[in-house]
């Protein structure tokens, strides 16, 4: 398959998906756009007034010069906007920085509209990868990357952005995945398609993957002792339900979850294992772990 047929077999898939989220996607350009985008990112994650998450001088800057700027609307109404910029090495990757979706249009699938379309618009312009970071504690978005999308983590990042104190990170830290999405790759292709691969603990399980961290019931995280998985060829790590919820509820607890996620799965990352997978029920499976 050609670069222009997968360029423009993934805008069909893209428009499909948007079709189905009923709403319409596109390149976000004047100064009312980006006023708007910017307003809706505020809306998501309320930041502290001193500290914005992107301006609206930045945004336009970014937009004039070639970036991904995109909105998804319904009936004229900004509900997600997704924002981007190229990234190091030339020519070969955009670093999709901050992506949002509004209360009101939550369960409609509408930031899967917007990733596709980002991913179309890559592809029209040659790129083959698109990276990002998400808090890797958040459930969903685990889920919605690793499965849904079939971008694959790259890196573990300790407390990437220092302490963000808006609404959802709740001055709690800010550890990051870094994923890469490779664009034309055969499971991303299917994943975009809908043809997703979730793993199965179970089957994992019976065929001797450990679980590393698992949720006790106190609702913390109960960590294996290292010498029950250190050798083992698939280690399971696993993720509280609801983080943002249990921030909110039981700020101290939160924390251990993320030392324990940090010491866990980031250790394992950093000593070269790959992260190959994703259960909804919030295990990430690893493999490759080097004694």
């Amino acid at each position: 398959m050609t670069v222009n047929t997968v360029a423009t077999t993934a805008f069909h898939v893209a428009d499909a998906a948007a079709r189905r989220s009923g709403v319409n996607v596109r390149i976000l350009d004047g100064l009312a756009d980006v006023r708007g985008m910017v307003a809706l990112f505020d809306e998501v994650w309320q930041p502290d007034s001193g500290s914005p998450l992107m301006t609206v001088e930045h945004a336009r800057a970014m937009s004039h010069s070639g970036n991904y700027l995109a909105g998804a609307f319904i009936d004229d109404q900004p509900v997600g906007a997704c924002i981007g910029f190229f990234a190091a090495p030339p020519g070969v990757g955009l670093h999709s920085h901050i992506a949002g979706v509004t209360g009101a249009a939550r369960g409609r699938s509408v930031g899967f509209a917007l990733k596709l379309h980002q991913r179309a618009w890559a592809l029209e312009r040659g790129l083959t990868e698109i990276t990002w970071t998400y808090d890797p504690l958040v459930r969903r978005n685990a889920f919605f990357n690793l499965v849904k999308l079939g971008a694959r983590p790259r890196e573990y990042l300790v407390d990437f952005y220092g302490d963000i104190d808006d609404a959802i990170n709740g001055g709690q830290g800010s550890d990051r995945l870094l994923v890469a999405w490779q664009l034309a790759h055969p499971a991303v292709i299917d994943s975009c398609a809908g043809d997703r691969r979730e793993a199965d603990v179970a089957e994992l399980v019976a065929a001797g993957a450990v679980v590393a961290l698992d949720v006790a019931d106190t609702g913390g995280p109960r960590v294996t002792p290292g010498a029950a998985w250190g050798r083992a060829d698939t280690v399971l790590v696993r993720v509280p339900p609801d983080i943002e919820a249990l921030r909110g509820a039981d700020p101290g607890r939160a924390r251990e979850w993320r030392s324990a996620v940090r010491d866990v799965l980031g250790g394992l990352l950093e000593k070269g294992a790959a992260v190959t997978g994703f259960a909804r029920s919030g295990y990430y499976v690893v493999e490759g772990i080097s004694s």
